[in-house]
């Protein structure tokens, strides 16, 4: 192996020009784009990131409402909830499972009075046809509470001779 010297010796052989103010720019310029690349593929990464964990956190909280028992239409302690303030819409997710895709199931969101689902102002009971796939199938309702009474929302899901309910209890501050 040659020592820097020799090495340095031999470069001297091979003249390279000057670079010239104009190389200096381009080079910080290429520089700053480069790191600016590498910060928004860190930011792209992190919100990925995040996407992850609530992805994860809805399959878990799915899985909670998957095993819940169907529970009596009573105001029952076991039902999960959640809190809302009012007039400020939140995002409610129900997560239905089915081992086996359901064509032409039918779908029923029930609301307490003083909750509504945004788009669907004044109704209380709103339903529709749907085909949900085999796993796991996201239905993110979007509600808005009107009145500080508050109540519990139902999602039913019926198909052939078979129904489904799922219980929120919703409480407003």
């Amino acid at each position: 192996m040659q020592d820097d010297s020799e090495i340095t010796a031999l470069l001297k052989d091979y003249p390279m020009p000057a670079a010239n103010a104009a190389y200096f720019d381009q080079a910080l310029v290429r520089a700053t784009h480069e790191g600016s690349r590498r910060q928004r593929n860190r930011w792209v990464m992190t919100g990925f990131g995040s996407a992850i964990a609530a992805g994860l956190a809805l399959w878990l909280i799915g899985g909670f409402f998957l095993t819940a028992p169907n529970l009596p239409e009573t105001d029952t302690p076991g039902v999960p909830g959640i809190t809302m303030t009012l007039a400020e819409p939140q995002t409610v997710n129900f997560v239905f499972a089915s081992n086996t895709p359901l064509v032409g199931a039918t779908l029923t969101i029930m609301l307490p009075e003083g909750v509504e689902l945004v788009g669907f102002p004044g109704q209380r009971e709103i339903s529709w046809q749907t085909s949900l796939t085999a796993g796991r199938n996201l239905l993110p309702l979007r509600l808005i509470a009107l009145s500080p009474m508050g109540g519990e929302v139902m999602a039913t899901l019926e198909h052939m001779d078979r129904a489904r309910t799922f219980r929120v209890r919703v409480d407003v501050i």
